[in-house]
């Protein structure tokens, strides 16, 4: 009998997806096709499945409507031998995708070729942008609605695909309505080509909101409290309570990656939240990295419109005790606290874009960098300079040391405070990255808007020159209560 190598196939490679449209001569893909990032949630830890020869499994989707269709094919198929035989690709996969995934190939793409021309994303049209000269809009809806539950139901394989431990939300929870689902669409010009729609799926994000009692403050007297009771025991609208709202699931499409959408995407989720009066904080559940990444660049973008953001500074009049704890008033506790409700931002979150900001507000003789030139050649700095800097250290240390505090105490004061020290140095070369990464990101989108706008223009001028008779040229880019460990569980896939 030849080796299980020989009849062994790496999931990750065998698994292809794609997105494709109707066209005059049959379907064709839109993009380009792509592999999962992961596939041991469905074909197990080893990610291979054994018992065939060119296996190919093509996972096709329909780039409107998301109807799916799979294909399963391979040269050769293992005999049976006892209790060992061929892995079922097709019974594992229907554990993960609807029955009409399994409909004939030529059933599929006579369906898709008839599609309505009015078709349109379901919810409400929440926004609309534009990005590298192709236009997005941000469709909302609430997964009660049974049109948004349907095109749910089709698109989850892709959360263990491309989330790392992701898990499928339940649709027929009795608590759907709690779920609200944001679709990212590529809307294409409108085409002489009867058979496509012009628009394209391109990702997707869900959040869920968990309801957060809070207790009055002060506490109620007994008839306030017999008066409240009787106010919650008539009917009311669940959905105005004071609640959470958590991001659970983020993914963009690998041929829509790279190019900025995620973050567009999440700016205008914080944005809808913001403006949620029930909406107390908005948290992200379990970010990996790169989205941990994508977010504090958002998150220090939005923070720094507030002009009660940017008047929090260093107090420099602190003096640093030579022993005991750190103090307390480095910057204005009350202030900050104000600000960190009003944005609505976890305080774990708001600690870390605040420390980023003011690391950007230090003299730049001590301000920390990336540039090995610069740690090659430090500039000289006066002593204020150097207290400041010293200042934000401190402060920065501090947060490090109480969110992790159970494990540095386990070790030995010496490796204890070397670890902090090693930590701090990390995070701070870390900020550096991140507040480059924000500077291009304001550059590109400055000269973005700025070429959209030369393109307005040239649209108002040849409009104005229509109805004048005359020709005119326009003229014009860790998890919520962690800190900074050295690996965390992703669930959330960036941009």
């Amino acid at each position: 009998m030849a080796s299980d190598d020989a009849w062994s196939t790496p999931s990750n490679d065998a698994l292809l997806l794609s997105l494709v449209s109707p066209s005059p001569t049959g379907v064709k893909t839109v993009g380009h096709s792509f592999h999962p990032k992961f596939t041991y949630p469905i074909f197990g830890d080893s990610e291979e499945i054994f018992g065939y020869q060119d296996l190919e499994i093509n996972l096709r989707y329909n780039a409107s409507d998301m109807r799916p269709n799979l294909s399963i094919t391979y040269s050769k198929k293992f005999p049976a031998v006892g209790e060992t035989e061929a892995t079922d690709v097709d019974g594992i996969l229907r554990e993960f995708l609807p029955d009409i995934a399994f409909q004939k190939k030529k059933d599929f793409e006579t369906g898709i070729k008839s599609p309505r021309q009015d078709w349109t994303p379901p919810g409400k049209l929440a926004t609309t942008f534009s990005s590298h000269g192709n236009t997005f809009e941000v469709w909302k809806g609430n997964l009660a609605d049974l049109a948004v539950k349907q095109v749910v139901k089709r698109i989850q394989i892709l959360v263990p695909l491309f989330i790392e431990g992701g898990s499928a939300i339940d649709v027929d929870d009795p608590d759907a309505d709690r779920w609200t689902v944001f679709f990212l669409y590529q809307k294409k010009e409108a085409s002489s080509d009867s058979t496509s729609n012009p628009y394209v799926f391109a990702g997707y994000c869900t959040v869920y909101r968990f309801f957060h009692f809070r207790l009055p403050t002060p506490p109620l007297s007994p008839s306030e409290s017999d008066v409240e009771k009787a106010t919650l025991a008539q009917d009311f609208d669940l959905s105005e309570l004071p609640c959470r709202s958590r991001i659970s699931q983020f993914i963009v499409l690998p041929p829509f990656q790279g190019k900025g959408l995620g973050s567009r995407l999440y700016s205008h989720i914080f944005e809808q939240y913001i403006n949620h009066a029930p909406t107390v904080e908005i948290t992200v559940e379990d970010p990996n990295e790169a989205f941990d990444d994508l977010r504090d660049v958002a998150d220090l973008h939005y923070l720094r419109q507030l002009p009660e953001f940017q008047a929090l500074r260093i107090n420099t009049a602190v003096a640093i005790p030579k022993a005991g704890a750190a103090p307390n008033n480095i910057v204005d506790r009350a202030a900050c606290e104000a600000v960190r409700v009003k944005a609505k931002m976890a305080p774990r979150q708001f600690a870390r874009v605040l420390e980023m900001h003011l690391m950007s507000t230090l003299p730049e003789p001590v301000r920390p960098g990336i540039s090995p030139e610069e740690k090659a050649a430090p500039k000289s700095a006066t002593a204020e300079q150097e207290h400041e800097y010293r200042l934000w250290r401190l402060m920065l240390k501090k947060r490090i040391y109480k969110h992790n505090k159970d494990a540095l105490g386990e070790l030995e004061i010496p490796e204890r405070i070397a670890k902090l020290e090693e930590t701090v140095s990390s995070v701070e070369f870390d900020y550096a990255r991140l507040l480059i990464r924000a500077e291009e990101q304001l550059k590109d989108r400055a000269e973005e808007q700025l070429k959209n706008g030369g393109e307005e223009q040239k649209k108002i001028g040849a409009a104005t020159a229509a109805a004048n008779g005359s020709a005119a040229n326009g003229k014009r880019k860790a998890a919520e209560d962690g800190d900074e460990p050295v690996s965390k569980k992703a669930r959330v896939e960036d941009e």
